[in-house]
């Protein structure tokens, strides 16, 4: 992955604009802080909050994200587990869900920036 892709900008999570900034206030493993996007990019001095309430179609992403959780983790234990009961899978579905949910909520925010926001390669020098 190289930058000015929106891969790259997600799977580091980086600024959607400049690809160098930081997106997350700190880790996503931090509960204290879960989710929490900075205001703007240190770098490009991006506004991340396009308008109020901008976050809130993330939750549209996070739900496709969850259900691609639990499509994976199903047809996986079909497909090379097919002795464990309907119970194990559940039971699965429930432990990662419950384990990957930080990361997924942050994943879904980074998702939807990506959507509106543009790369721009001369976005830190433009300030």
């Amino acid at each position: 992955m190289k930058k000015g892709t929106k891969i790259y900008s997600i799977l580091h999570m980086t600024c959607p604009q400049c690809h160098e900034g930081q997106f997350l206030v700190s880790s996503v493993y931090d509960l204290k802080n879960i989710g929490d996007v900075r205001v703007e990019c240190d770098v490009c001095h991006l506004k991340y909050e396009r308008e109020p309430g901008f976050f809130y179609g993330a939750m549209y992403v996070s739900y496709g994200l969850g259900v691609m959780l639990f499509v994976t983790i199903w047809a996986s234990c079909n497909l090379w587990f097919p002795s464990f009961g309907a119970w194990t899978q559940i039971g699965l579905v429930t432990f990662f869900s419950i384990a990957l949910a930080p990361y997924l909520f942050a994943l879904s925010k980074i998702i939807y920036a990506n959507i509106f926001i543009p790369y721009k390669a001369d976005a830190k020098s433009s300030r």
